[in-house]
């Protein structure tokens, strides 16, 4: 049984919960321990205790732990992206690139930890100078979800050790293969007892815990909309700060003068690749008339021709869903779309292979309307609608027309209209002739409305969730 890392020691406990292969239920990849409301409370308990020490560690210190860690990531990319596949059912393709990914997460964040960032300035009264610093919040509860096992952690773990915090982690209950690699990884590469601390289990006893103690300071999350309203509110009488990414239902607008085969990769990629499972996915497909028959027949066309299959051939395209519970609500919408009007157009089969696994033919509902909801609740899965649009200026409205705001994309050859979307489009990021998922982690990561709460994730503007500031006035 794979332990919980607690104060710097590997914990077992008397339950542990088996990890699935979605692509072959017949394949377990092991036995994780299952902490509870003692572990979760020690493990808080751990990184209270440690957290003025490492407050104070040295830049190189930090700097030497993320960088050796980030090294060992990208040196071991085809073990744990073959690991990642197994318990995710991500293609190994997508499963290299999300290791390397985390890698270069924590390459940055080395380098982070040395950028030392302030400011001096003079006082309007004469003789007094003005310091701005920052300095860690303190301890950071970090809830990850299972989508990017390994990178969202990692955009988590390594800004927040950057910065002086000490972590509690819990990680999503269906992944935690790629989440206990990379603790080892870190607890290996040095990080100091109860600096870091693993806690695998059920969010309804781990994560309800981390809510309910006052010593935790910060919480980021990433999940559903729902659990990340529970997050806020239970976070709200401790007066902690919260940082949540809660999904979203991602807008790519085609214009009748775009390039047509960039509109249908784009579409491809955004809609379905990553079985759909992204939270940037490309899920309403926002179409003008004039292209929309022309677009609608090309991505059809291409969808057939997308292997689905288990995540750990090299020729499949589209792996599976991650569990039966991900492919009955996938097929559940699909069919509430159609008994609301819409067209199957391609796909929303469920299949049947060699392995028995969770296996989905990637869907495109046609005739759809705005008020539908499939355009209005997040599927996540490889399920995408189109609606089509007169205009312009009806699409932006159509993209604009929901309760999401996280990634919005538009597919045109007009710097006109590629401009005034970039500006009037709702949303925290704008694609422009590419997919809506896929995103660098160098630069901002976040979105609006309902979609994020908090400062943004990923590069520099990580430390305005990790730090706090601190103005400091001298009299020499």
């Amino acid at each position: 049984m794979k332990p919980n890392l607690i104060n710097g020691l590997w914990e077992t406990t008397g339950h542990g919960a088996e990890n699935i292969n979605p692509s072959d239920t017949s394949d377990v990849i092991g036995v994780y321990a299952q902490a509870g409301l003692a572990e979760t409370e020690t493990a808080i308990a751990a990184a209270a205790e440690a957290f003025p020490a490492w407050s104070h560690s040295t830049p190189q210190q930090r700097h030497d732990i993320l960088h050796t860690a980030g090294d060992e990531i990208l040196s071991r990319t085809e073990e744990l992206a073959t690991l990642l596949a197994r318990e995710e059912g991500k293609i190994l393709k997508e499963a290299r690139g999300e290791v390397t990914r985390a890698g270069h997460i924590f390459l940055f964040f080395a380098a982070e930890a040395l950028r030392q960032r302030g400011e001096l300035r003079d006082s309007v009264r004469a003789g007094v100078q003005v310091e701005v610093t920052r300095e860690p919040v303190g301890v950071v509860g970090i809830i990850t979800p299972w989508n990017f096992p390994i990178a969202i952690p990692a955009w988590k773990i390594a800004p927040a050790l950057c910065h002086g915090n000490t972590v509690v982690f819990k990680p999503a209950e269906l992944v935690p293969g790629c989440a206990w690699a990379l603790v080892d990884i870190l607890q290996r590469a040095g990080v100091p007892p109860g600096v870091l601390n693993l806690v695998m289990g059920p969010g309804a006893v781990v994560g309800q815990s981390m809510l309910d103690d006052a010593r935790v300071d910060a919480i980021t999350f990433t999940g559903s909309q729902a659990t990340g309203a529970r997050v806020a509110q239970a976070s709200l009488p401790h007066m902690r700060r919260v940082q949540l990414e809660m999904g979203g239902k991602n807008p790519l607008v085609v214009l009748d003068d775009t390039d047509l085969d960039i509109a249908v990769e784009c579409a491809l990629d955004g809609a379905f690749f990553s079985t759909g499972q992204r939270c940037t996915a490309s899920s309403r497909l926002i179409v003008m008339r004039g292209i929309h028959d022309r677009f609608v027949s090309a991505l059809a066309d291409r969808m057939a021709r997308l292997k689905v299959g288990p995540a750990l051939e090299e020729t499949t395209q589209i792996g599976p869903v991650v569990d039966s519970t991900q492919l009955a609500q996938d097929l559940d919408y699909i069919a509430i779309a159609r008994n609301q009007g819409g067209v199957l157009r391609a796909g929303g089969d469920a299949l049947q292979l060699q392995t028995n696994g969770y296996f989905l033919q990637p869907a495109l509902i046609t005739d759809t309307h705005p008020d539908m909801r499939i355009n209005r609740e997040e599927v996540f899965g490889p399920v995408a609608s189109v609606i089509a649009v007169e205009s312009y200026e009806e699409a932006l409205a159509v993209a604009n027309a929901t309760d999401f705001g996280l990634s919005g994309g538009i597919c045109t050859t007009s710097l006109k209209y590629a401009s005034d979307f970039k500006r009037k489009a709702e949303v925290g990021m704008v694609m422009v002739n590419l997919p809506t998922a896929g995103v660098d982690y160098h630069v901002p990561f976040g979105g609006r409305k309902s979609s994020s709460f908090g400062p943004r994730e990923q590069g520099s503007y990580a430390a305005e969730f990790f730090t706090v500031v601190k103005t400091a006035y001298t009299r020499p």
